[in-house]
């Protein structure tokens, strides 16, 4: 019978995106990577984790390099280690996974976080085989780039061959932005949750009610199809289906952003919905980037954002409160940022405030290994 692995996450170190804890290496070093679905590699910061060849860490001439959506990159070696995940008796783990090893990073690549683990399941991943060892000679990115291509298997993949489904990741958050209460943020359950690799349905405990399912259109970004944004009962915001050149859709669902990312002119006409007063709150937080006195926000007064998309069995209605797409007691307490941001024409990133409300399951196996997105009702 396969194997489910669950991991508690926090969105302390990221400022608001969440981490995982995985164990790496002979010595079960801790580090907490970010969880990325929209990317397949696992990398760890050079400045934190240290190869240790003596005690069984091997290096080997392979090297990858990788860029974000933010323009954040790292190059790195590849290692051979064994990487864990889960705790105890509960813990899987490959004893070969492939680790690359950041030698080179831009400023905002990891920051609090210790790496990336990019769950995007994809067979293979991009790798390029240098002359020599490349922890011991550090190729630079553009080098790497000219080296000769190849590919590895990324741990998602590996862990299928520890009897993990690795093409199905979930997610149970609770907030966009890091919760300041009177304690240590690092303790308050609001900035904790579960990331489960290889399940999700038998986490009962976590959801209630039944799934809605959501088509996803191509797994590369787990594409999806907005056809309409709805503000409390207002009329429809019909969304055009063509996104920008080079992306497959209008839309995706991502674990790793932290709001609703949403081009201008959708982003616009949305905010024109709501009330002049609420729309003076929305503006400031959204295009100012200020905060403003959560003393002010009267959420029964505010509409739910309902985001249309296309599933598997007719249209899917996915709900965000004003308490989701509003962060009450973000940086400081008393004072409140929307989870909302400008971002590319014609693509909608739907981020943690769309997940928040529900126990989201990311299945890559499905519809023919094309894959579905679920959603249930959080038990919050």
């Amino acid at each position: 019978m396969a194997k489910s692995v669950r991991v508690p996450i926090t969105n302390v170190f990221m400022n608001g995106d969440y981490t995982g804890r995985i164990l790496v290496g002979p010595h079960n070093r801790a580090m907490n990577v970010i969880l990325d679905t929209g990317s397949s590699a696992l990398a760890l910061d050079g400045h934190k984790y240290h190869p240790d060849p003596a005690a069984g860490d091997k290096t080997t001439a392979l090297a990858q390099t990788d860029r974000y959506g933010d323009n954040s990159g790292w190059t790195g070696a590849v290692l051979k280690t064994r990487v864990g995940l889960g705790d105890g008796a509960a813990q899987v783990a490959v004893p070969d996974a492939n680790v690359a090893v950041a030698y080179e990073q831009t400023s905002n690549m990891f920051r609090g976080a210790d790496g990336i683990l990019g769950l995007a399941y994809a067979p293979l991943d991009d790798a390029y085989r240098m002359p020599q060892d490349t922890w011991a000679h550090k190729y630079t990115g553009i080098e790497v780039s000219h080296g000769e291509r190849g590919d590895i298997q990324p741990y998602l993949t590996q862990l299928a061959g520890e009897n993990v489904v690795s093409d199905i990741v979930s997610f149970y958050t609770k907030r966009s932005f890091v919760h300041t209460g009177s304690g240590d943020p690092v303790n308050d359950p609001l900035n904790q949750g579960w990331m489960i690799v290889g399940g999700g349905e038998e986490a009962s405990d976590l959801y209630t009610g039944a799934f809605q399912t959501v088509t996803v259109l191509a797994d590369a970004w787990y594409n999806t199809n907005l056809k309409a944004v709805i503000v409390g009962n207002a009329s429809p915001i019909a969304v055009p289906a063509h996104g920008p050149k080079g992306m497959p859709s209008n839309s995706i669902v991502d674990s790793g952003t932290n709001s609703l990312n949403l081009g201008s002119h959708l982003l616009k006409a949305i905010i024109a919905k709501f009330t002049p007063g609420q729309q003076a709150l929305l503006n400031a937080s959204v295009f100012g980037q200020s905060y403003v006195s959560a003393s002010q926000l009267d959420f029964g007064t505010w509409p739910a954002i309902t985001f249309v998309l296309q599933g598997d069995a007719g249209d899917v209605r996915l709900r965000v409160a004003a308490s989701d797409y509003w962060q009450v007691n973000a940086g400081k307490v008393g004072a409140a940022a929307a989870a909302v941001t400008p971002g590319q024409a014609g693509l909608a990133i739907l981020g943690l405030p769309l997940m928040n409300g529900y126990f989201t399951i990311f299945d890559g196996e499905a519809d023919g290994g094309r894959g579905v997105i679920k959603f249930a009702t959080s038990k919050r």
